[in-house]
């Protein structure tokens, strides 16, 4: 869409992941106000309706032009982008001025281990694929894929239904925070308008991106797959680091994590299983098989070091940095293949 001018692919893909990027944060502040109006419960279900929808828009449009691979790489990259970078980041700038940070251990230990099983359940498609096609040589492996993923979005989905009844009903008292609530500063009929209008604007922009997503990798001689783990990822999940960023310079680590852990779980419990639904009755089909070896361990590796993060309840400077350095050893790995 070039509204009667041309301009070139590469501008196309960056105007629009910009765009995206400040849009997605608009609907992150549209959906707080409306959940700051709506109570815990509603404005989880809320929060869990709109706020990935920047990423879900984004990876949909990939998925149209036929770029499976590419999503998953864009959900890699989110998971390695909120718990490594975002988090990293954030712990090195709460660290400004200060020896060290606490949070409650209990809450995100609670989270980093709900992380952890999510994870494994996420790799599981990918395990079976390799066991179909190297130990059992079951036959039409393909199928059998996408019908497993099938199986497990559906899982997936009931187990975050299950959580969001264990943090909003039966343990809310566990995770409620005075942190996280606050007063409706923007009128109802302005967080609807804003939180319709980004939306739509989202669409627009992931449709300039996603067809300008193969020509811009070939210009700048990179992978389809490492602009979906780097920049992609961070497009997606830009209002939530920005959220934790501001949140860590005013000494709230405990919501720092609840954000960054939650939105990684999210990923993995919402939005990849949607993903799956969606595209199999959109006519493209697509699996969790996540084939590259070098995704199934950055996945696993995060999942794990959040796991250990969380352990103490406190992060100093130099945890963020190590954090950050992790994540660019990822992304170089990605950086050096050729290709998804």
């Amino acid at each position: 869409m070039h509204f009667g001018f041309r301009v070139s692919p590469f501008w196309d893909f960056a105007t629009g992941a910009l765009a995206i990027g400040v849009l997605a944060d608009w609907t992150r502040r549209a959906t707080e106000q409306l959940a700051n109006r709506a109570g815990p419960a509603v404005g989880g279900l809320l929060n869990i309706s709109f706020g990935s929808v920047a990423e879900i828009i984004l990876a949909l449009f990939v998925l149209i032009d036929g770029q499976a691979e590419v999503v998953r790489a864009q959900l890699t990259g989110s998971i390695l982008g909120t718990s490594l970078l975002g988090l990293g980041i954030s712990i090195l700038v709460g660290s400004i001025g200060r020896d060290k940070q606490v949070f409650d251990r209990e809450r995100v230990g609670l989270l980093s281990t709900l992380l952890l099983l999510v994870v494994i359940a996420l790799l599981m498609p990918a395990v079976f694929d390799i066991t179909g096609r190297t130990v059992t040589h079951t036959g039409d492996i393909a199928l059998s894929d996408e019908m497993l993923s099938l199986g497990v979005s559906v899982l997936l989905l009931a187990l975050y239904g299950a959580n969001l009844i264990y943090t909003l009903v039966t343990h809310r008292g566990v995770f409620a925070s005075d942190d996280e609530r606050g007063h409706a500063e923007w009128s109802l009929a302005r967080s609807l308008g804003v939180l319709i209008g980004a939306t739509v604007l989202v669409a627009i922009e992931a449709e300039l991106v996603s067809g300008a997503l193969e020509a811009t990798a070939e210009n700048l001689h990179l992978s389809p797959m490492f602009l979906g783990v780097v920049v992609l990822a961070l497009v997606g999940t830009g209002g939530d680091l920005i959220a934790a960023f501001v949140f860590a310079r005013q000494d709230k680590m405990g919501l720092v994590l609840n954000i960054l852990i939650g939105s990684a779980i999210q990923i993995a419990l919402v939005v990849a299983p949607l993903l799956v639904i969606i595209s199999w009755l959109i006519g493209h089909p697509m699996t969790l098989v996540f084939s590259n070896p070098l995704q199934l361990f950055a996945i696993a590796s995060t999942a794990f070091i959040v796991r250990a993060i969380a352990g103490d309840g406190e992060t100093t400077w130099f945890e963020g940095l190590l954090l950050v350095g992790v994540y660019g050893l990822f992304a170089l790995g990605f950086f050096f293949i050729d290709g998804p």
